[in-house]
């Protein structure tokens, strides 16, 4: 009796032939670009990546593989500034941690000293510091959601200085990393730090408050999670779910249906509203509007004053890393972290100077912002958000560029762009050019709503997609996508899909953010693996051209209750860095009883959110 074919059978009807063509193409270009795949390695099958795999495991510490060290190289509560005290969690005070590493660190960058070199011994590292865990922060608060309904106004302002971002010095001492004390770079950006607004949003009447009534400065960046860089070496970091520090009566908010689709009012995560007026949507109903946005700072000038970028739209960014059009205009990728959102780019107006900085300073204030469509076919679209083309008009909503800007969510439900399985983070390939989009999970997707970019009803574990823009120019209007591995444990998740040489650990669950080494090899971290797949949140490589095309392999695994973020390397390749964030955020999990003492097993002592660097015993370059 005939049956009707499963999802994974129609993807493999459709993708099936065309991704072995590419990962053979991939080969020849593999060996054109770097040289670095005349033929397949042998002692792991036909991966490049020489390490000895991890078994999958869960438990309160940290593991690599073998013939790797660990160091780790910063904590919430280490010195940033001059005059920080030493971290003490039981004493602990808002001015202490304005001088302090905040918490759940994410997105890392390096910029190069002095600024400009090559070199790959002395950095300035950025650091997105995303959200607390008050519960795991402060004794006595419990566990749970409602911990961060029980702080205290002292606690809450603990907690605004805690996140934000940081700039430190660090310079590699023989094998090891160090923080670089006293450097006149060292930065803490906090949720009180003065930013103001540029492009088509500065001075909107939605961004006007009680507290800032041009609608063009702004206290703060909250939840910045993922981020990126320019080429002229500035900071992009990323606001993402910021509608989780407003509470109050939003019955009345102004443009309702926009807030709506912003997640505003519903029940917030922190009872910041009870005690700082500017999060209480009763009392400033449009500072909600001032979050959301990619935000510039220059980590080379220390006092200068951090731009929030509204050409670039306003939604729960996740990332936004650069490419270049062929012509030298700057192309920005993003993904909205959201269950059914979307994945944004943003093209200049102009192209990049290398030779003269100054003049890239507002370079982002003018572009065209545009919005993917994935097509059936295979092919992508990109959509202008522009103000007066197509639906983005007055009767709509969008008097103006600014309202775009604003709005960009319901701008983009208007253009029917294609709903994704949680967009977050978007990477170019620079061995292949290939861009490289990540979704880590959509459990609200329907069969009804499962699309070939999207091919999984209640996606639990998530899936990476692969586009090549036209003629391989990022400005390009269109371009090429197909699916590069669907998670899940092969034969046991439906439609998982990798490389068939795939080990039992080398299968992976919620790939969240990536990073390539500069054979083009990709690296993905993880985020929801123990309670989706039960096993610990990880890295795992994988090649992406030729023979080992897909084949993940597990490199790194974390602690309990926590992910891995922010993954870069050094230019030469002998410095992985990663952060580990929220270690301990188990369920029942309390600073007085938490999960784990990660990193520094002491009594007393809280788990710490903390940067990890990662090398190999002998030197030389990691994954092989």
């Amino acid at each position: 009796m005939a049956t009707e074919p499963t999802i994974g059978e129609l993807i493999e009807r459709r993708l099936g032939r065309r991704e072995a063509l590419r990962g053979l193409a991939g080969a020849g270009a593999a060996v054109a670009l770097s040289g670095v795949m005349s033929s397949p390695a042998s002692a792991e099958g036909p991966s490049t990546l020489t390490f000895k795999e991890l078994t999958h495991s869960l438990d309160g510490t940290q593991h690599v593989a073998e013939g790797y060290d660990m160091q780790v190289l910063i904590r919430w509560g280490d010195p940033v500034t001059a005059g920080a005290p030493l971290f003490d969690p039981a004493k602990q005070t808002a001015a202490a941690q304005e001088k302090q590493f905040g918490y759940n660190n994410d997105y890392l960058g390096l910029h190069p000293l002095p600024a400009g070199s090559k070199g790959s011994d002395r950095f300035l590292m950025v650091v997105n510091l995303e959200y607390v865990n008050p519960e795991l922060m402060f004794a006595g608060l419990g566990a749970g959601r409602d911990a961060g309904f029980k702080t205290t106004r002292a606690q809450v302002e603990i907690e605004m200085a805690a996140v934000g971002g940081a700039v430190i010095e660090i310079a590699r001492d023989g094998g090891t990393w160090k923080v670089v004390d006293g450097s006149k770079y060292a930065r803490r950006i906090t949720a009180t730090t003065p930013m103001e607004f540029s492009g088509p949003a500065a001075g909107h009447e939605l961004l006007k408050t009680i507290a800032d009534p041009t609608g063009r400065t702004v206290l703060g960046t909250l939840n910045n999670c993922a981020g990126g860089s320019t080429p002229w070496g500035t900071w992009l970091t990323c606001e993402e779910n910021f509608d989780a520090y407003f509470g109050g009566d939003g019955s009345k908010l102004a443009q309702p249906e926009m807030q709506k689709r912003y997640g505003v009012g519903r029940p917030p995560a922190y009872g910041w509203y009870r005690h700082v007026d500017r999060f209480d949507l009763t009392k400033e109903p449009n500072e909600p509007n001032r979050f959301g946005w990619v935000v510039e700072i220059d980590p080379y000038e220390p006092g200068a004053l951090p731009v929030k970028r509204t050409a670039l739209g306003r939604f729960k960014h996740e990332g936004c890393t650069y490419a270049l059009a062929k012509d030298g205009r700057v192309v920005l990728y993003s993904g909205d972290d959201e269950r059914s959102d979307y994945v944004y780019k943003f093209v200049t107006a102009r192209p990049w100077s290398p030779t003269d900085r100054a003049a890239n300073k507002n370079l982002l204030d003018e572009g065209t912002l545009f919005v993917a469509r994935f097509d059936d076919d295979g092919k992508v679209a990109w959509l202008p958000l522009v103000q007066g083309q197509g639906p983005l008009t007055a009767e709509n909503g969008f008097a103006t560029q600014g309202d775009v800007a604003i709005k960009t969510r319901l701008a983009a439900d208007l253009l029917k762009a294609t709903p994704m399985d949680r967009p977050e983070d978007i990477e170019t390939n620079p061995v292949n050019g290939r861009v490289y989009i990540v979704l880590t999970n959509n459990r609200d997707r329907t069969v009804d709503k499962v699309s070939p970019s999207n091919p999984r009803a209640r996606n639990e574990h998530g899936h990476i997609l692969e586009m090549t823009p036209s003629g391989g120019d990022h400005g390009a209007a269109d371009g090429t996508w197909s699916i590069f591995l669907l998670a899940g444990k092969p034969g046991h998740d439906a439609g998982a899909r990798y490389h068939r040489a795939t080990s039992d650990n080398g299968w992976l669950s919620c790939p969240d953010n990536i990073a390539f080494d500069s054979k083009g090899r990709i690296w993905i971290v993880t985020d929801g693996a123990p309670g989706a797949a039960g096993v610990a949140d990880g890295v795992y490589a994988a090649d992406t051209m030729g023979f080992g095309r897909a084949l993940t392999r597990l490199f790194y695994q974390a602690p309990t209750g926590a992910e891995v973020c922010g993954p870069i390397f050094t230019p030469d390749d002998t410095t992985f860095f990663l952060t580990v964030q929220h270690p301990g955020e188990d369920s029942g999990s309390t600073f007085d009883k938490p999960s784990t003492r990660w990193p520094d097993f002491k009594d007393g002592m809280p788990p710490r959110p903390s940067v990890v660097a990662i090398t190999r015993k002998n030197g030389g370059p990691i994954g092989s």
